[in-house]
This record gives C-alpha cells, sequence and structure tokens, in this order.
C-alpha cells in the first residue's frame, strides 16, 4: 500500500511541475535548472520505491511458501 500512495505522490508532484507558473520551472516557455533536478528526483525516486515494493513483496510471497 505505501508503494502505491508513495507512487501517486510522484506522480502528482511531477504533473505540478509541469503546470508551474510561478516561473521556477519554465522560463519562457523552457525548462529551467530546477525543473531538471526536480523531475530527475521524482524519477528516482519512484524507480527506486517501486524496485523496493517488488523485492518486498517477493520475499513475502517467498516467505509464504516456505511456512
Amino acid at each position: 500500500m505505501g508503494v502505491v500512495l508513495g507512487s501517486c505522490l510522484w506522480i502528482t508532484f511531477v504533473k505540478n511541475l509541469i503546470k508551474d507558473s510561478s516561473g521556477l520551472a519554465f522560463d519562457d516557455g523552457h525548462p529551467t535548472a530546477y525543473f531538471w533536478v526536480h523531475l530527475l528526483l521524482a524519477v528516482v525516486s519512484f524507480v527506486l520505491g517501486t524496485v523496493i515494493g517488488v523485492i518486498g513483496l517477493r520475499s513475502v510471497r517467498a516467505l509464504r511458501r516456505t511456512s
């Protein structure tokens, strides 16, 4: 459940980053360093969370088979 919630949070974060109108993420329609750094942060966190979630799910399933 935590993996799903975390995934939804990062997806929402990226959607909000793309819609940013404060001028931090885009300068005259072009992405800024702020945009790229935060997009990279979101993607890496999403991928790591998914990988760790899959590893955890596989280990729980393996433990149930041996018990």
